[in-house]
């Protein structure tokens, strides 16, 4: 059996002033804005309306509702298509960051870390990017697709001509996508922490019935539609993703006891 150190520098962690703590949040902050700012930079070449990608148009074509008598999306603002397609570019950038991101989290809220826990988390950010794809995928062939047919779809009235405009749909499309990545972020997350041994597989699986309606409270909150089939959408990938972690943790090398450290 695998053991860890003990964290040596904890006691001077546990020292540090509340100034000391805000002077490291602003660094972990300034290096993940650099980060999106940089994957932003390659999002906006994806965006952009002459490039070689023309992500803004895929988008349009995936989720729109195309139809023959006008254009599935209109844009009714001076500067609507201009900061919508940064809106976008934005979040290319935060997806593209989104292992530095997390890292500078996990840095910043454990402290203290060994050389072989800094490690650890050097090597599960290629799965951290794998999953936060996985959930972009599922939220671009399952969350989104259901969800804008639904909203769109809600009314079949012959009056009504459904024509979103192009910050509403960016905006949506963009949200959804995003927190479907986010979600698929959790198994990752408590492998991490039942290394570190702020949780165990036991104590997760005891909270089964309190992570069920804590899940449903934070889909409730952060799903940006606020409706009933969009919550289910969001909520029920969230607790099997807590399922899938509780797994993981079971496959964490045996650990020396708190009391030890």
């Amino acid at each position: 059996m695998t053991t860890r150190p003990a964290r040596a520098n904890r006691a001077d962690d546990a020292s540090m002033t509340l100034v000391e703590h805000l002077i490291e949040l602003r660094s972990r902050l300034i290096k993940s804005g650099i980060a999106v700012l940089i994957g932003m930079v390659l999002g906006f070449v994806a965006v952009w309306p002459q490039g070689p990608i023309k992500l803004i148009d895929i988008l349009i074509l995936t989720f729109a509702p195309i139809n023959d008598r006008f254009a599935p999306i209109q844009s009714v603002g001076t500067t609507e298509q201009f900061t919508s397609y940064m809106k976008v570019a934005l979040l290319v950038g935060v997806i593209l960051a989104m292992p530095v991101i997390v890292y500078q989290i996990l840095a910043f809220i454990i402290p203290g870390l060994t050389d072989s826990e800094r490690r650890l988390i050097y090597r599960a950010l290629p799965f951290v990017t794998l999953f936060f794809l996985a959930g972009i995928a599922f939220g671009w062939f399952v969350t989104t697709p259901v969800a804008l047919q639904f909203l769109i779809g809600f009314s079949d009235s012959p009056l009504i001509q459904t024509q979103p405009t192009l910050s509403d749909f960016l905006e949506t499309v963009s949200m959804l996508l995003l927190i479907n990545g986010i979600v698929f972020e959790l198994p990752i997350i408590i492998y991490v922490l039942a290394y570190l041994n702020v949780t165990t597989a036991r104590q997760l699986a005891g909270y089964r019935r309190y992570a069920l309606v804590i899940v449903i409270i934070i889909a409730a909150f952060i799903t940006p539609t606020g409706d009933p089939v969009n919550l289910m959408l969001l909520a029920l990938p969230m607790y099997l993703l807590y399922e899938v972690g509780i797994i993981l943790a079971r496959f964490v090398p045996n650990a020396k006891p708190k009391t030890a450290a």
